[in-house]
C-alpha cells in the first residue's frame, strides 16, 4: 500500500508539471481567496481534463482535501485511468444511474463535505461538446446545496482547455489556459431549484474572459 501511495504522489507531481507545461495555466482568484473550509467548486465542463486543471492550480495544501466528482464508468474499474482517478485525485466516483440499494450520490457527496473535504463538481452533468456556452444545469447542484446550506459554492470558469484537448485528438495542443474563481454563493432561504440554478449559471457565465468583473 505504501508503494502505491508513493507512486500516486509521483504521478500527481508529473500531472501538475505536465499541465503547467502544456497550458501555462494560471489561476485568477477574482471573487474569493483559497480556503481550507469545505467548498463546492462548480465549473464548466468541456474536457476530461477539466478537473485536472482546477486541481493543479489549487495551493498544494488544498489539493489533498479537494476531490473531483467523476463518473464511475469512466474513472472506475481497473488500469491506469482507474489508478489516476482513485489514487492520484481521490475522486468521488458516482454512478450515472444511481443504484436504489446504495446511498444516493447526493448523500455520498454530503458525507465528503462533512468530513472536511471540498468537491470539484460539474453541474452540466456531462461534457459539453456542442456550440452552446453551457448546457442546462442538472438538479444535483441544487440538491447538494439543499443538503449542505452552509457550504460555499464557488463558480469556476475554465478557459481554452477544450482547444488544448480537442475532440478526436490524443495529443494536447500547447495553448494558454486560465482558471477563474468567482464569488461564492449560498442557497438563499426559501430559494427554489430554478432560481438557484439560474443564479449559479449567471455567476459562472460572468467569469468568462471578456465579461466585466462583478
Amino acid at each position: 500500500m505504501e508503494s502505491k501511495g508513493i507512486a500516486a504522489r509521483f504521478v500527481a507531481s508529473l500531472v501538475v508539471g505536465f499541465a503547467r507545461l502544456v497550458t501555462a495555466v494560471r489561476p485568477e482568484w477574482r471573487g474569493c481567496l483559497p480556503s481550507p473550509n469545505p467548498r463546492v467548486y462548480f465549473a464548466n465542463h468541456a474536457s476530461h481534463g477539466d478537473f485536472v486543471l482546477i486541481w493543479t492550480v489549487l495551493p498544494p495544501a488544498l489539493r489533498g482535501a479537494t476531490r473531483p466528482v467523476a463518473a464511475r464508468d469512466y474513472w472506475g474499474g481497473s488500469g491506469l485511468r482507474a489508478f489516476v482517478g482513485k489514487n492520484v485525485f481521490n475522486a468521488v466516483l458516482i454512478d450515472r444511474v444511481p443504484d436504489p440499494a446504495l446511498p444516493h450520490p447526493i448523500e455520498q457527496l454530503g458525507a465528503v463535505l462533512r468530513r472536511g473535504s471540498s468537491l470539484i463538481f460539474f453541474p452540466e452533468g456531462t461534457r459539453n461538446t456542442t456550440d452552446e456556452t453551457l448546457l442546462p444545469f442538472k438538479s444535483g447542484l441544487y440538491r447538494l446545496a439543499q443538503e449542505n446550506p452552509t457550504v460555499e459554492f464557488v463558480p469556476v470558469w475554465i478557459d481554452n482547455l477544450s482547444r488544448v484537448m480537442p475532440k478526436g485528438h490524443y495529443l494536447p495542443v500547447p495553448l494558454l489556459c486560465s482558471v477563474t474563481f468567482g464569488t461564492p454563493i449560498l442557497l438563499a432561504e426559501a430559494e427554489d431549484k430554478d432560481a438557484f440554478l439560474t443564479r449559479a449559471r449567471h455567476a459562472l457565465l460572468a467569469l468568462r474572459p471578456g465579461e466585466p468583473a462583478q
